[in-house]
Order: C-alpha cells, then sequence, then structure tokens
C-alpha cells in the first residue's frame, strides 16, 4: 500500500440517480483510477453538519440512506469499506483542543454525499473511509479545520470534500441533459475561474463575490466543504484544475482536484 502524498478533492457528488448516469459514472471512474492510490479516505460531506466535530463509526455502522421518494433499488446500494478506526485516532489527534475532544459517532455510517461517489471511484470498496462532520459553514472556519487536516495526506490519506457546485433544487430540471439557468451558468463560471486563479479572497467571500450566490445555493452546505478542501490543499499554494464539469438537471457538477 503506498503512502504517496495525496491530492486534495473537491467533488459534487450528485443524487442516487447518478448511478444511472453513464456519462458522469465513466468521468468519476477514470479520476479514481488516476489518483495514486490512497491509503485511506477521509470524506467531508455536505449532509452531515455536526457540532462539536465528529467522525462516523468505526464499528461498521449501515449506510445512511439520506433521501426520500426514490426507486426502492436505491436503497439496496452497499459500501462494505473497511473502517477506519486508525484515520480516526489520527484526525482525533490533530484537531484536539482544550476541553473538547472529537465525537465518535458510532451509529453513523456513511451517507449517499460520501458513497454515492466512492461506488464510482473505488467500486472494489477495499480502501478503509472515514466521514468528518462540519461543524459549522462559517468558510473560514472551515478551511483552518482542513489545514489541521492537511498532515493526514503525507501518509496516504485522500480529503475529499463532497458537495454540489451549485444546489438548487428548486431549479432543478426534469431531464439530465437540460440547459441550466442563467444564473447557475453565471455561478458555474466564475467558480470555475476563481479557481483557476487562486482567488482565495474571491472564493471565501462568495456571497459577496460570485454572482446569483444565494440563487446557486438557498443554503451553502454543499459548497461548504469546498473550504475543507482549499484549506487541507493549502500548504501547495493555489494550484488546481478542473476534473469533470458540465451540468446534470440543470445542477454544476464541476469537480476540482488540487494539487
Amino acid at each position: 500500500m503506498t503512502t504517496e502524498r495525496q491530492p486534495v478533492l473537491f467533488l459534487s457528488h450528485g443524487a442516487p440517480p447518478l448511478a444511472d448516469d453513464a456519462r458522469w459514472t465513466a468521468e468519476l471512474g477514470t479520476w479514481g483510477k488516476d489518483l495514486p492510490r490512497p491509503k485511506r479516505i477521509l470524506m467531508v460531506s455536505a449532509h452531515w453538519e455536526s457540532a462539536p466535530i465528529a467522525v462516523s463509526s468505526t464499528t461498521g455502522a449501515p449506510l445512511v440512506y439520506d433521501f426520500w421518494g426514490f426507486p426502492q433499488k436505491y436503497y439496496e446500494t452497499r459500501y462494505d469499506a473497511p473502517v477506519a478506526p486508525e484515520l480516526a485516532d489520527d484526525v482525533a489527534k490533530l484537531i484536539a483542543t482544550p476541553g473538547q475532544s472529537l465525537v465518535r459517532d458510532e451509529s453513523r455510517g456513511l451517507d449517499h454525499g460520501a458513497y454515492v461517489p466512492l461506488v464510482e471511484m473505488f467500486p472494489e470498496a477495499d480502501i478503509p473511509v472515514l466521514q468528518l462532520s462540519m461543524p459549522t459553514l462559517d468558510p473560514q472556519q472551515l478551511y483552518e479545520l482542513g489545514k489541521k487536516l492537511a498532515p493526514l495526506r503525507d501518509d496516504g490519506t485522500l480529503i475529499v470534500g463532497s458537495g454540489f457546485t451549485t444546489h438548487n433544487l428548486s431549479c432543478m430540471q426534469p431531464s439530465a441533459d437540460a440547459a441550466p439557468a442563467a444564473f447557475m451558468s453565471e455561478f458555474d463560471h466564475w467558480a470555475a475561474e476563481a479557481m483557476a486563479k487562486g482567488d482565495l479572497d474571491a472564493l471565501m467571500d462568495f456571497g459577496h463575490t460570485a454572482p446569483a450566490a444565494q440563487l446557486a445555493h438557498p443554503r451553502t452546505e454543499h459548497w461548504a466543504p469546498l473550504y475543507v478542501a482549499l484549506g487541507a490543499a493549502a500548504s501547495d499554494g493555489s494550484a488546481s484544475h478542473t476534473v469533470i464539469d458540465g451540468f446534470w438537471h440543470g445542477l454544476s457538477k464541476r469537480s476540482w482536484q488540487l494539487l
């Protein structure tokens, strides 16, 4: 097993029907194959907000099917990756603060923001996975959390922020290949430029600097994991590149690899 220093990812994770999208699943599958093989994976998903900060089960809790109204087959998905108790120990050491220890939620399995993309990227489910909660949606605090987690990369841990580059479900289109609303395209274009330039100031203040920010993200939980990724990659400067782009049901699936 390699301990090669890992990049950091921010990916748009899709909903359970992502599994039926041949193009997107192929893009994620290719991305997984192109990455240096991780020793462990730490997922930060838009779908787990919890303070104090917590980690998922290290004893094998079932997946969290945190969605409603879908066909039964999506509730039968399995992703039996090994648990990662040693990674939980390492995270605890890195983020410890006086009087506050890491919460270990042994009842919490991986939610769909974690397992949906992992099924496509690492289908063998043979890499230990741990999920970390977001204790806040504040960009600066999440960025600082990412900086604390950065040393994990040197031990072969792939840190993944899993959200969505735009996320306004009221503007979803009925078909996967339908044209997005204009404001979705505007935000996506701004995000691509800001990341390409490494414009951290603009990204941190996206609510004021991005066009249609409040329309693209009526609530910011799907954008917030980006800040953990940016913090974890901060020691490498601002280098990043888009790996996946385009839209799915009108939502931007743009995803970045931070080197």
